[in-house]
């Protein structure tokens, strides 16, 4: 009768065993984005004093002075929240603006090995003298905007957006949708002083 009940528990845990071991194969899960949580926005007046230039900006932004350069008139503005940086230089025109443009020309399209296109799109806005081009660039580029804004005879402004992470235009899209509307809104608003 021992014999019997312990096999009956070794047939039992031989079963429990089948039965557990017969479910599907392990699978690696795929990988996966991190959520991205998008701040409202609210704008304000940038108006730094003694500043050629002037524009709306984002309450989510912080503008910084551009570190890497001794022009006065270069700033940085960068979204903490997003870890995101728009790159901002400005230089006066003094019948160089042939060659100003050239060199935002060859800057943009240093990015275009990695692009799979980059359409463009121009800008104007007469009430203000301020026109300009707005490029996106498509693919995985460390870049995915820049812009040149001027009134062709005295201000020279130029800006590149950066996300501070490998470029991923799948998993950033929603970055790129919020600064997108951002670069708009900067571009738009601008008043040369």
């Amino acid at each position: 009768m021992f014999f019997m009940k312990k096999g009956l528990y070794i047939l039992l845990f031989w079963v429990l065993l089948c039965f557990s071991a017969c479910r599907r194969p392990a699978m690696p899960k795929p990988y996966g984005y991190f959520r991205i949580a998008i701040p409202d926005t609210v704008y304000v007046d940038y108006t730094p004093e003694n500043y050629p230039y002037s524009f709306r900006l984002s309450k989510n932004a912080e503008v910084r002075p551009h570190t890497q350069s001794n022009d006065p008139f270069w700033i940085d503005i960068y979204y903490p929240q997003l870890n995101t940086t728009i790159h901002c230089s400005y230089k006066p025109i003094h019948n160089n603006l042939r060659t100003l443009a050239r060199d935002a020309q060859e800057f943009l399209f240093s990015h275009s090995t990695i692009a799979s296109a980059i359409p463009a799109q121009e800008f104007a806005h007469p009430e203000h003298r301020v026109y300009g081009v707005y490029y996106e660039l498509h693919g995985n580029t460390a870049s995915p905007m820049q812009f040149i804004l001027t009134d062709s005879t005295e201000h020279f402004f130029r800006a590149s957006v950066y996300c501070n992470t490998i470029p991923n235009q799948d998993s950033l899209a929603p970055i790129y949708d919020y600064i997108r509307h951002d670069v708009r809104t900067l571009m738009e608003s601008i008043q040369w002083h």
